[in-house]
């Protein structure tokens, strides 16, 4: 039988799937909000945006407001299809970091930033303060602050267990901010509705209550150790979501773990990141399943031996909108093995 999941997880997943919604309010301006420690303030909706980072260009699809975005980057996998061909007229500034200088050239009246770093403090495309003296206003999606301390650098540091409710919260607020509420609460309530068929799913299957599994999103080599998924990130909500337990007990979000250790836990599944990025050698995932079916310590784990591995997009394994798309699944691959 699988490990019971929070009532109180379940019953807020399913209530929200589920329940009323109170009608949307158009947006009154001027609006003012809180994000990531900035006070920000819109005098009407904005006209034209950038979004630097792929989850923020796809929330801004989601919501029906691709035609008001003027420039996308920071890419990891291709646009989810049913956005190629709007994308596909929208300028890409560039896969990775985009200039300072080539955000500001497209005339924004906002960008919309993924990650904190990108624009944030010490941002490695501006502070928020640049595009402020510009009269550019600037929005970074909660999952990215929201219990999360990202003075650290790089990744940051969770300092509380990422769930979907951050996700939520973005979506809500950039409805608010581009008044079009609605649309931001029917995409919740689909999204919520994901979420709960997904758990319901992996309840019924009546797991093991010791079923493991560790997320492999990349090496800097295949040789050295892995980058794989700590407890409080995105793949520590799928597996508390589901009933698995991570082998990696880290709080890091993405720790480096030995393939000694990692075998020595042997964990029931495996999931690796497939992506179009090619930063590292192990971006891969056919590089990752030739090492894991090659190498002598990770090719002898029951996972390896038993064909239990898993292929994720590996934009879901950061905390996105996919995620939930992703926990969906994982949850459908779950039903089709045979883990007992």
């Amino acid at each position: 039988m699988t490990k019971p999941l929070s009532r109180a997880l379940i019953a807020g997943i399913f209530a929200c799937a589920w329940g009323h919604h109170a009608s949307a309010q158009e947006t009154r301006y001027p609006l003012t909000l809180s994000n990531c420690g900035t006070q920000i303030t819109f005098d009407a909706a904005p006209q034209s945006t950038v979004a630097v980072g792929q989850a923020a260009t796809e929330i801004l699809y989601l919501l029906g407001l691709a035609p008001k975005v003027s420039g996308t980057s920071v890419w990891f996998s291709a646009v989810m299809p049913r956005f190629a061909q709007v994308d596909a007229t929208i300028p890409r500034l560039a896969d990775n970091d985009p200039s300072f200088e080539s955000v500001v050239a497209q005339k924004p009246d906002l960008v919309v930033a993924q990650y904190e770093w990108h624009v944030g403090p010490t941002g490695s495309v501006a502070t928020r303060e640049m595009f402020h003296d510009l009269g550019i206003g600037s929005y970074i999606l909660p999952a990215d602050c929201d219990a999360k301390d990202n003075s650290t650098g790089g990744d940051g540091l969770r300092v509380g267990a990422f769930d979907t409710g951050s996700v939520y919260k973005g979506i809500r607020e950039l409805a608010q901010i581009f008044n079009v509420p609605a649309d931001g609460d029917a995409l919740i309530a689909e999204l919520k509705d994901t979420e709960a068929k997904a758990i319901a799913r992996a309840q019924a299957l009546d797991l093991p209550d010791d079923l493991s599994a560790v997320f492999w999103f990349s090496s800097a080599d295949t040789q050295v150790d892995p980058f794989v998924a700590g407890q409080l990130g995105a793949p520590g909500y799928m597996m508390d979501a589901l009933g698995i337990t991570n082998i990696v007990q880290s709080d890091e979000e993405w720790p480096t773990v030995g393939w000694e250790t990692i075998a020595k836990s042997d964990p029931d599944v495996i999931v690796i990141a497939k992506m179009d990025r090619r930063r590292h050698a192990a971006d891969d995932v056919a590089q990752k399943l030739a090492f894991l079916r090659s190498d002598p310590v990770a090719s002898q784990m029951k996972a390896v031996i038993e064909g239990r591995i898993i292929e994720m997009d590996a934009h879901a394994m950061d905390a996105t909108v996919r995620s939930i798309y992703a926990l969906d699944d994982l949850s459908s691959a779950l039903a089709a093995m045979d883990l007992r």
